[in-house]
């Protein structure tokens, strides 16, 4: 799983590298340190998964994933020390919301949750959502 993570914290980026690192299916693409190179590194690496920081220095994670747009954004686990934005998370689609500070327990959970729902992507990027599909 191609995977990008976005933090303006050093620290928070590489304590997310470390504990990422030890699972065979995430290979990290990327690392970011703020909204404008998260953008770029989007459209650039084409991530399947990104670790989002919600509060970043002029671009935020919300505004990241308004400025790629839904439709071209990939999966998106947002990681901050604020609970109060976990409702606007999780209304932009988000697979989980980690709260700093998290333990390797915290995140190994969450990549498991993120692999087993990323499972029911469609291959051309098209999202179910946890949506009902009729014909």
């Amino acid at each position: 799983m191609r995977t990008l993570i976005v933090d303006d914290v050093t620290l928070a980026r590489n304590l997310l590298r470390r504990y990422l690192d030890k699972d065979p299916e995430i290979e990290i693409v990327g690392e970011c340190a703020n909204g404008r190179e998260a953008i770029t590194a989007i459209k650039n690496l084409a991530p399947d998964l990104v670790f989002l920081d919600v509060q970043m220095p002029k671009i935020g994670g919300f505004e990241v994933v308004e400025t790629v747009g839904a439709a071209n954004m990939p999966r998106v686990i947002f990681v901050t020390a604020h609970d109060e934005f976990a409702f606007k998370a999780f209304g932009l689609n988000a697979l989980d919301y980690i709260l700093k500070p998290f333990d390797e327990e915290r995140l190994t959970n969450c990549v498991r949750h993120a692999k087993s729902q990323m499972k029911f992507d469609e291959p051309d990027g098209l999202r179910l959502s946890g949506r009902a599909i009729t014909e």
